[in-house]
């Protein structure tokens, strides 16, 4: 575990990622002790890092963000304004982990519908299968990828696509060792910017 203490920025993250895993955490309808026996965490280091006093590290991160349905880089990202357009120029966009493979957000602005994300992953082996609220759809741009959508599985070239709706169990790895490269769009929980509300829960 890493302290928020020290930079202001690094004091401001800490308290977004507070509010941003507390809003949706409550719109998963998970209490902080489902949501700490799901991570295997411990239930006051959860109240610690929502009341942004404590900063995980990078797995127990990975663990937060799967018990929520979400990825670190969507968790550690806070929403720009509300906006009619919003352009993310490369050199700007946030990049981060998602799951397994490298990610860069392409959609910053809160009142996005969708969070498209471009993904890079050299991983040849299958992670454990993942389900979230949201759906989500994968388009292959190089490379090739085999998914596994609910225990059935696929070979997706490049130009391939696949989507799937809420709640479907599914994983995806490298086919080989030139990787791929893939944009995902999945929907975006409309509580994940919201102001969480100010007591406590358990």
């Amino acid at each position: 575990m890493a302290s928020p203490a020290g930079t202001p920025e690094q004091r401001e993250q800490a308290r977004e990622l507070g509010q941003r895993l507390r809003a949706l955490r409550r719109m998963r309808g998970m209490t902080l002790v489902q949501l700490a026996e799901v991570a295997e965490l411990s239930h006051s280091f959860l109240s610690q890092i929502e009341r942004g006093q404590a900063m995980p590290s990078i797995g127990s991160l990975g663990r937060i963000a799967h018990a929520v349905g979400t990825s670190q880089i969507e968790l550690l990202t806070p929403s720009g304004a509300p906006t009619r357009s919003n352009v993310v120029p490369t050199a700007a966009a946030p990049r981060g982990t998602y799951g397994d493979e490298e990610a860069r957000l392409l959609v910053t602005h809160a009142g996005a519908r969708f969070r498209p994300l471009s993904l890079t992953g050299f991983r040849q082996e299958f992670g454990e299968p993942f389900a979230h609220a949201e759906h989500e759809f994968l388009h292959v741009i190089s490379g090739r990828v085999e998914i596994e959508i609910d225990g059935e599985t696929s070979v997706l070239e490049e130009g391939d696509s696949v989507y799937y709706g809420s709640d479907v169990p599914h994983r995806w790895r490298a086919v080989d060792d030139q990787g791929f490269h893939a944009i995902v769009v999945k929907e975006q929980p409309a509580a994940i910017g919201a102001t969480p509300l100010a007591q406590e829960d358990s």
